[in-house]
């Protein structure tokens, strides 16, 4: 069941990139600061064309299920290795946004709390743009929302035989 009250501090996000996604993190780090968030950066913290996104996403990943920070933000190139990346960890709910109601709905009916950007896929203004949705969206609760949440949580500590 996926938490209902954050205890922790909103403004303080996770953000992660390797190579691909390393100008739209920084980017986007400058734009949360200004906006009053407080960031943890996981890497990459040079652009190293050899590093490989797990190195980062997991961590970040882990704080995200650990509650060290309110959500996430992942990049890489096309965003989909991020989010496979994000999602074998239990608790994260990462998906790949490229689209305004997506980024919004994400949250309000599927409680995400991990955003995976594609550097080679979104501009910067779109990043921005979906980044701030993201992160304004609020889980509405509804029942049902709760219920299917339920369901895919379990999936968690379910085994494969039982499936």
């Amino acid at each position: 069941m996926p938490d209902l009250e954050l205890p922790y501090n909103k403004h303080l996000i996770g953000i992660a990139s390797d190579h691909a996604g390393f100008e739209l993190k920084i980017h986007l780090s400058k734009q949360l600061r200004e906006a009053g968030y407080d960031l943890i950066d996981y890497g990459s913290s040079i652009l190293d064309p050899l590093d490989d996104y797990p190195d980062y996403v997991i961590p970040l990943a882990r704080a995200v299920s650990n509650k060290l920070v309110y959500r996430g933000i992942a990049i890489c190139g096309s965003g989909v290795g991020a989010c496979i990346t994000g999602n074998k960890i239990a608790g994260v709910r990462a998906c790949l946004i490229h689209d305004t109601f997506s980024a919004r709905q994400g949250v309000e009916d599927d409680d995400m709390n991990l955003l995976c950007l594609g550097a080679r896929v979104v501009n910067l203004q779109q990043a921005s743009e979906l980044t701030h949705l993201f992160l304004s969206a609020t889980f509405s609760k509804a029942e049902r929302h709760v219920r299917r949440l339920a369901k895919v949580t379990a999936l968690e500590t379910t085994s494969l035989t039982k499936l």
